[in-house]
Formats: C-alpha cells, structure tokens, sequence
C-alpha cells in the first residue's frame, strides 16, 4: 500500500476512534484500495466504518468535522467514507442503510449526509449495497474483524436488480456525440466491465482487472475496452457513443438474466 495513503488511513481511524469512542468496532479500506488497485493521482479512497449502536447526531457531525479535507487532508482525489452499524452491515440488506457518509478531497465536492433519507434518489440508491458487497470480498481491515465475517453480500435477485440499476443510471448521464475521446468515457466501459464479470462469475475485481479478464474471452468489445484501459495510463478515452454501446449490451444481459 502507498506509504501516504497508509499514514493517512491510520489518521483517519485514530479521528474516528476519538470522536466514536467504543461504538467504533471496525473500519475498512475499500474501492481500489480494498482490490489492491490504487492509482495515485486518479484513485479516491473508500472507507467503511462499523459502529455497534446508532450514532447520536452530535457525533456524526463531529466524525465529518474531524474527517474533512480542510482538517485531515486527503492524499488521493478526495475520500469516500460511509459509516454503518454492524446489524446493518450483517443484514445483506439492498437498502442504504448508513448513519454518515463524507465525500470530501480538494480535488471532489464535499457532501455530507447524516441519513439516507436525505440522499436524493436522482443520485443514486444502488452504491451502497454494491460497495458492501464488494467490503464482503476484498474489504481491507484496519481495525476490527475480517470484512467477510461482518459484510454480508447481498442476494442474487439484490445484486441483479443493483447492477441494474446503476448501468441505467450510468447511462442517463449526459454523453457527447460524435466520435471524438470523451472523458471519463474509460470510467464508464470499465464500471461496466465489472459489473458484467461479478454477474457472470460472483467475483468482483478491480475495473482493469475485469476489462482484461473480458479481453482475455475475445469479447467483442475488445478494442474499446483496450482503449478504455489505456486511457487509465494517458491515453485517449473511447468515445461516448462506444461507451453507451458497451453499457447498453452489459445492461441487456444483465437484465435478462
């Protein structure tokens, strides 16, 4: 793990420790750094938080306050931090479920969340259940039990209708026309990517990883999927057309079963 984003980790934990006290009883790196995929410069860092009870009011105000960039500066893009409760997290449940979650970084918009009630359904439901989903199998510990003994992965049927319904969320975003590089394009095909192989194979890999693995099956996008991999190390993005393509197929099968 890069030495900055260790440091950074272990700071975090430490504010969550002061500010939690013993209702804090787990904490878990996820995203790119959970897959072993962290790309400095380009990767945010995704943090799960496990509390035993609810978390008063005060105390997510303060665990934002304290985890801010502007307090605790983040070396990545920005930080992703979402804090459950452990009956929540053991539940498999489809539904959000969290008590807080922070997306702060100088290079992300800070938004701070104090119940899912408030997350606006135009933004997305669906993250939160893939994103333990994904802790169940590659969630690293920083404190606290192995992910797998405390993140319960969702049901099939869930996970199907998920991955659903992110792909057609993906896809109402807006996208250029025309056939030139569109960026974040890459983002897009290769999200689609590992959709399509946790789908087919019940494992999650890192967005690269799972491009390759479809690559590697002649898959019919091979050279969209090539591109989006090497627009990840400087290269030119596909083009949004070819992105909706590819995400429009993933979503076919997905949703046909």
């Amino acid at each position: 793990m890069d030495t900055d984003v260790r440091r950074y980790l272990d700071d975090l934990v430490a504010v969550a420790r002061t500010v939690l006290g013993e209702n804090l009883v787990g904490a878990y790196a996820a995203g790119s750094v959970g897959l072993d995929a962290y790309q400095s410069g380009r990767s945010d860092i995704d943090v799960a938080l496990l509390c035993a009870d609810p978390v008063p009011e005060a105390a997510k105000r303060a665990l934002v306050a304290g985890l801010r960039h502007e307090a605790l500066p983040c070396p990545a893009r920005g930080l992703e931090l979402v804090t459950y409760r452990r009956a929540v997290a053991a539940s498999g449940t489809p539904e959000p479920g969290f008590e807080v979650e922070l997306n702060t970084g100088a290079r992300m918009p800070f938004r701070a969340t104090y119940a899912p009630t408030d997350r606006p359904v135009a933004d997305g439901h669906f993250w939160y259940a893939l994103d333990r989903s994904i802790l169940h199998q590659h969630g690293y510990p920083l404190l606290g039990s192995p992910a797998a003994e405390v993140f319960a992965d969702v049901s099939p049927a869930d996970l199907r209708r998920l991955l659903v319904d992110a792909l057609t969320w993906w896809l109402a975003l807006p996208t250029p026309p025309g056939d030139e590089p569109a960026a974040g394009a890459e983002d897009a095909v290769l999200g689609a990517c590992r959709s399509l192989v946790r789908f087919r194979y019940g494992r999650w890999l890192a967005k690269t990883d799972a491009g390759l693995r479809l690559v590697a099956e002649g898959d019919e996008a091979t050279p969209v999927i090539e591109r989006s991999i090497a627009a990840r190390l400087g290269g030119a993005p596909p083009s949004g057309p070819q992105a909706r393509a590819f995400q429009q197929r993933v979503l076919d099968e997905i949703r046909a079963g």
